[in-house]
This record gives C-alpha cells, sequence and structure tokens, in this order.
C-alpha cells in the first residue's frame, strides 16, 4: 500500500516530458517572460510607477510558471522509443587497471 502512494507521488513530481515538449516550454517560456518584461517596463515607465513593473512581471511570472512547470500532456506527445534493457551490443568492455569489464 505504501508503495503504491510512493510511486502515485513519484509520478506525480516526476514530471515526464519528452525532447520536444522541452523544447517547447524553452521557448513559451523565453516568449512569455520578454513579452512580459517589455510590457513591465513600458507601461510602469508610461506610468512612472515603479509597483506596476514589479505586479506586471510577477504576474507574468507566476503565468510562465502555470504554463511551464506542471507535466501537461501535450508535453509528453513525442516520447523516446527506448532500447529494452538487454539489447546493447554484447562482447563489449571496458578495461580499468587492466582488467577487463563487461
Amino acid at each position: 500500500m505504501a508503495d503504491q502512494l510512493l510511486k502515485q507521488v513519484q509520478d506525480i513530481f516526476e514530471g515526464q516530458i519528452d525532447f520536444e515538449g522541452q523544447k517547447l516550454t524553452e521557448l513559451l517560456s523565453t516568449i512569455i517572460l520578454t513579452a512580459t518584461g517589455v510590457i513591465a517596463f513600458a507601461l510602469g515607465f508610461w506610468q512612472q510607477n515603479i509597483w506596476i513593473t514589479l505586479w506586471i512581471g510577477l504576474g507574468g511570472t507566476a503565468l510562465t510558471f502555470l504554463l511551464v512547470v506542471p507535466p501537461y500532456p501535450i508535453y509528453n506527445e513525442n516520447p523516446e522509443k527506448w532500447l529494452p534493457a538487454n539489447s546493447g551490443i554484447t562482447g563489449v568492455g571496458i578495461e580499468v587497471d587492466g582488467q577487463k569489464i563487461n
């Protein structure tokens, strides 16, 4: 029972996303944070109010966090096909201190 609960918690926090999902999240975070920064600076400068700049920046950061951090299914649409555990090349060893390791 505890193992099942631990597995569920691990699945929630592990966040399986693929390489394309990582690329998408990086692009989204860059675009959102850049746009938010420009808008926050422009409105804060126009209003001559640093609080507007800070709150818009904070809101953009929170929006980015909500869009990028959770492992949404859209971030795992192209999972990698991994080889089975015993399908590697056999007979290739590594030599360490004169001893061959297989």
